[in-house]
């Protein structure tokens, strides 16, 4: 459920383009909705990086830009949970780990160094941009690295409720773009793909076990390609957005198979969106470059000039969704430091909640993410679904159809325990009925070895 209406309502300030326009009642425009031509050529500076052979390509930002409830004058706090954790099983994983010891490179538009829910989170970072502007990746004009940033590892603070889902990690900050007007795309300051590109492989280098990409282009450059797979080969785990399709500058059409990029390289992680009722939502853009999902709408987290915001009211959208998988891989990767991201993208995939084990589809995946699933999967055996990481390949569905499906609603806060196991000749999806029910029933996967590690 969406948060009430608050009191105050940012509006108006020359530092930060979300909190320049003002939005209808008031409200402060946070985030940045709108999809930028990707400018190249000579005599562009890019700052560290030049443009390339992907000029002329599109990339999109892919978060709300005209529905955001912002608090007033940094001074009041949201003292409300953000409502995404609950669907994340947050108290469960963080019974297990908390983030510690993992870095999250956000390849973003910088971050507010002064948000206190930031204070002893950052661990450094580097300005691509060249603008004069982001000192160490430490400035954000636009406010979207700073949402994303909040997202996966704010840290509470007196009189608010906003925290990260793993909120003892630390993040790194890679500014690539200042902001997404006009201004800043003519002079060379929007995000381009070399210079995301190159933000994927400074992240690697700084040794980042994860890195958060909550941008996406229909051009499947080699540049981005070719980071991921150096982000890889040094151990880090890519997170990006599948795109949205209310971006109304965007040249791609929202259908299945357009995909997006990076994250319909096959070694990035691809995130959808649902909504906040935990359906899949139809401004997630749908396509093979699809591998997972997480909650995308009713986004409460941290925001520029040290404030609470309150992100995508009216609709789903994947930047949101992304920084809650990157969070996600940060527990599993703390949880499991010996792992390869391919193992710790495999337990994601694996243990995501969805209508049939044996499935992915192009709106949502593999499923909903499920932190504390993922952490104590025990793996060794052939699981239904994603083929494995760890040998044994994947498990499909017994030969008589007999499904033994176990599932769960785990939610401490509420006190719900609910388990429903089902025998018989029927799919997973019939008994599901539809998707919606993701947000209600954590399904504890069937580790054939060892199911009483879930509790089944």
């Amino acid at each position: 459920m969406r948060p009430a209406p608050f009191a105050g309502r940012a509006a108006g300030d020359g530092r930060a383009r979300g909190l320049r326009r003002a939005s209808r009642a008031g409200a402060a425009l946070l985030g940045a909705g709108l999809t930028l031509a990707v400018l190249g050529g000579a005599g562009i500076s890019t700052g560290a990086s030049a443009a390339s052979g992907a000029a002329g390509a599109r990339v999109t930002v892919d978060a709300d830009s005209g529905s955001s409830d912002c608090t007033a004058g940094g001074g009041t706090r949201i003292a409300q949970s953000p409502p995404a954790l609950a669907q994340l099983q947050s108290e469960l994983a963080w019974s297990v780990s908390r983030g510690a010891g993992i870095v999250v490179a956000v390849v973003d538009s910088g971050v507010d160094a002064n948000n206190p829910h930031l204070a002893g989170v950052l661990a450094g970072g580097v300005d691509l941009v060249g603008d004069g502007a982001g000192q160490n990746g430490y400035a954000d004009l636009d406010g979207h690295g700073t949402a994303i940033a909040g997202q996966i590892a704010a840290r509470k603070i007196d009189g608010s409720g906003v925290e990260g889902l793993a909120p003892e990690a630390r993040i790194l900050s890679i500014r690539v773009f200042s902001t997404t007007e006009s201004d800043a795309r003519k002079a060379g300051f929007g995000p381009t793909i070399p210079r995301i590109a190159e933000g994927i492989r400074v992240a690697a280098d700084s040794n980042a076990q994860v890195i958060n990409v909550s941008l996406s282009s229909a051009a499947d450059a080699p540049e981005l390609r070719d980071a991921v797979a150096y982000a890889t080969a040094r151990g880090s785990l890519v997170v990006a957005s599948s795109g949205n399709a209310d971006n109304s500058q965007s040249v791609e059409e929202k259908a299945s198979g357009s995909a997006r990029y990076p994250a319909g390289d096959p070694e990035a992680l691809g995130s959808g969106a649902v909504n906040a009722a935990g359906a899949a939502d139809g401004n997630s853009v749908n396509g093979p470059h699809v591998s997972i999902a997480a909650p995308g709408q009713n986004i409460l987290t941290s925001a520029s000039n040290g404030i609470d915001c309150v992100y995508s009211g009216e609709a789903a959208h994947t930047s949101f969704s992304t920084a809650y998988v990157s969070a996600a891989a940060a527990l599993v990767a703390a949880s499991h430091p010996q792992e390869t991201p391919a193992q710790w993208r495999y337990r994601l995939e694996a243990t995501a909640v969805r209508p049939d084990p044996d499935q992915r589809d192009d709106a949502i995946g593999w499923g909903v993410v499920q932190p504390y699933d993922a952490m104590t999967l025990a793996v060794g055996g052939a699981l239904r679904g994603p083929e494995s990481a760890f040998g044994g390949g994947s498990a499909g569905a017994p030969a008589d159809d007999r499904r033994d499906l176990a599932l769960a609603h785990s939610d401490p806060a509420s006190a719900l325990a609910t388990t429903i196991s089902i025998v018989g000749a029927v799919t997973a999806g019939a008994v599901l009925g539809v998707v919606g029910v993701l947000a209600y029933f954590r399904r504890r996967r069937r580790a054939e070895a060892s199911p009483d590690e879930f509790g089944v």
